[in-house]
C-alpha cells in the first residue's frame, strides 16, 4: 500500500470528520499560500540546496592591487661590473637593427635604473613591452595598455568586469575561471548539483560578485510616521489623559477599542476607539524624533533582525536593531520588502551614534541584503575594517561564528517576541502609517520607560526628566511634552 494512503487510513482513524475538515482547510491555506508560516517540503530544493541561492561573498573588492615584492636587484653599474668580470669584456649596448625602433632617451629600466641604451622593445611592432640587456627585466611602456578598472577581485586579483547596471544598483563580476572563490563554490555542490549545473549553470551563483548601489543619503533615513492634523496641544483633553491612553494602548498593549473601553469604564472618560487611534498617530510623530534624539552611543556590538506584521491584508517587515550591553533599539525601520534597501536604512541608522573610529560587529541572520548593505556602508565611510558583520545561522550552531555570537541573537529574537506582544491585539493594520505610529511609540516605551530585569529593573536610556514621576502616565505626558 503507497505511504500516502496508509497516512490516509491513519488520519481517518485518529480525528473525527469536523476535524479532517479543519485539517483540509489548513491544507488548502498552504497551497494557496495563504500561511506564510508553513510551506510544503520541497524536494527539488532539498537535494539540490545551492540551486538559486543567493551569497553576498564577505570579502569586499579591492580598488588598488598590492603592490608586488619584487626581488631586490642591484644597480646597473653594479652589474656591468660582475658581468665583466665574469666574461672578460664589457657588456654592450643594443645594437639596433636599421628602422627598427629606437627607446626614447628619457625611459630607464624601473628594476636597476640602466639607461635607454640597454633596452628594447620585445614584442615586436606592438611596442608595449621591454626588456632590459643587464638585469633581464620585463615592464610595460609607460602603462599604455594596461587595464582600467575600478574593482579587483580580492581572491584572484583579476579586474571585475561590468556585468549588469540598473538605476539602483551596478553588478561586477570576476571572470577568472579558476579564481579561488569559483573553485572553493563549486567544491561546496553535490553529485546532483555537479550535474546540473552541466544544463543550467546561470542558476548556481558560484563567481564573485560585487553589487555598488547608487543609494542617495536622503533615501537612508528611516521612515517615521506622517504629521497629523490634530494638534495635542489643543485637544479637549489634557496631556494626564492622553498619557493614559498611551499607557494603556502602548505600554500595557490593549487594543484600541479596550483602551476606550477601560477609560470609560474605569476613569469616565469617554473616548472612541478612532480618538484613540488619533492620539496614538499624533504622539507618533513627535516621539519619532525624540526616539532619534536621545537615542545616544551605541555598543560595539549590536544585533539585529526582522519581525513581521501585517499592513492591508499583506506582509510588512519591522526592522530592529539591539545595542548588546543597554539592551536599548538603536535602529528601525517599516518595509514591505527584505530587500538591500531596507537593510541599509537599518544599519545606517543603528551606526549613526557611533564614534568615527569606533568599531563596530553586527550580528543578523542569514539574510544576504545585510552583508550587501555592510559592503555599502564601509564604501560610505571610507575604511572597510570599521563595520564587520557576523551570522547566525538556524537554531544549532553549524559553524564556529554561530556559536560565538549566537547568545547576541537571543537578543534580539527576545525583542520581536516583545514586539509581537505588542502589536498582536492590533490584528494587523488598515495603513502603512498606523503600523509606523505604533512600531514608533513601542520604541518609545522600550527604550524610556520599559524596566528590564537584566539591567537591575532600570530603562535602557534613563532621563533625567523622568526622574521623580511616579505614574506611567505622567512619564509619558512628559516625553510628549520633551518631544513637541
Amino acid at each position: 500500500m503507497p505511504k500516502i494512503a496508509r497516512f490516509i487510513i491513519w488520519i481517518c482513524s485518529k480525528f473525527t470528520k469536523s476535524e479532517i475538515e479543519q485539517i483540509v482547510r489548513g491544507l488548502v491555506d498552504i497551497l494557496h499560500d495563504r500561511n506564510p508560516d508553513v510551506k510544503p517540503k520541497d524536494d527539488f530544493k532539498e537535494k539540490h540546496p545551492n540551486y538559486r541561492n543567493f551569497v553576498v561573498p564577505p570579502l569586499p573588492p579591492l580598488t588598488e592591487l598590492p603592490q608586488k615584492v619584487e626581488a631586490p636587484v642591484k644597480n646597473y653599474k653594479e652589474l656591468l661590473g660582475e658581468y665583466e668580470q665574469v666574461h672578460g669584456k664589457p657588456l654592450s649596448p643594443v645594437r639596433h637593427r636599421v628602422g627598427s625602433p629606437c627607446v626614447p632617451d628619457r625611459v630607464v629600466c624601473p628594476f636597476c635604473n640602466a639607461p635607454h641604451e640597454y633596452l628594447y622593445y620585445n614584442d615586436g611592432k606592438k611596442r608595449s613591452q621591454m626588456l632590459c640587456k643587464v638585469c633581464g627585466g620585463l615592464f610595460q611602456v609607460e602603462g599604455r595598455f594596461q587595464r582600467k578598472t575600478q574593482y579587483y577581485c580580492p581572491y584572484c586579483h583579476h579586474a571585475l568586469f561590468r556585468w549588469k547596471e540598473r538605476k539602483e544598483v551596478t553588478l561586477y563580476k570576476c571572470c577568472n575561471d579558476v579564481c579561488e572563490y569559483r573553485v572553493r563554490q563549486i567544491g561546496k555542490l553535490n553529485e546532483r548539483e555537479r550535474e546540473l549545473i552541466k544544463t543550467r549553470s546561470s542558476q548556481f551563483k558560484l563567481t564573485y560578485q560585487y553589487r555598488e548601489y547608487h543609494y542617495q543619503p536622503r533615501e537612508l533615513a528611516p521612515k517615521g510616521p506622517d504629521p497629523q492634523v490634530l494638534n495635542l496641544t489643543r485637544t479637549h483633553n489634557g496631556p494626564n489623559i492622553i498619557g493614559l491612553v498611551l499607557a494603556f494602548y502602548v505600554s500595557f498593549a490593549l487594543s484600541a477599542r479596550k483602551t476606550a473601553f477601560v477609560l470609560r469604564s474605569v476613569f469616565g472618560i469617554s473616548l472612541s476607539y478612532q480618538s484613540v487611534l488619533n492620539y496614538a498617530a499624533a504622539a507618533a510623530f513627535y516621539c519619532h524624533s525624540f526616539n532619534m534624539k536621545y537615542k545616544g552611543r551605541i555598543d560595539d556590538i549590536s544585533a539585529g533582525d526582522e519581525a513581521y506584521i501585517k499592513v492591508m491584508g499583506k506582509q510588512y517587515y519591522v526592522f530592529f536593531f539591539l545595542s548588546s550591553r543597554n539592551l536599548k533599539i538603536t535602529a528601525y525601520h517599516v518595509a514591505d520588502t527584505r530587500e538591500t534597501l531596507p537593510a541599509i536604512i537599518a544599519m545606517n541608522e543603528a551606526i549613526r551614534t557611533a564614534d568615527t573610529e569606533q568599531p563596530i560587529i553586527l550580528v543578523t541572520d542569514g539574510n544576504p541584503s545585510y552583508p550587501a548593505g555592510i559592503h555599502f556602508l564601509n564604501a560610505q565611510r571610507g575604511n572597510d575594517d570599521s563595520l564587520t558583520h557576523k551570522k547566525v545561522i538556524g537554531l544549532q550552531n553549524l559553524d564556529g561564528e554561530s556559536e560565538a555570537y549566537r547568545e547576541f541573537k537571543q537578543l534580539i529574537e527576545r525583542l520581536n517576541r516583545t514586539f509581537k506582544h505588542h502589536v498582536r491585539p492590533s490584528h494587523g493594520f488598515n495603513s502603512l502609517n498606523g503600523a509606523i505610529a505604533l512600531v514608533t511609540l513601542f520604541v518609545t516605551h522600550y527604550n524610556f520607560l520599559r524596566p528590564h530585569m537584566s539591567l537591575q529593573w532600570q530603562v535602557p536610556i534613563p532621563l533625567k526628566e523622568l526622574e521623580g514621576i511616579t505614574t506611567l502616565q505622567g512619564r509619558w505626558a512628559k516625553i510628549l511634552s520633551l518631544a513637541a
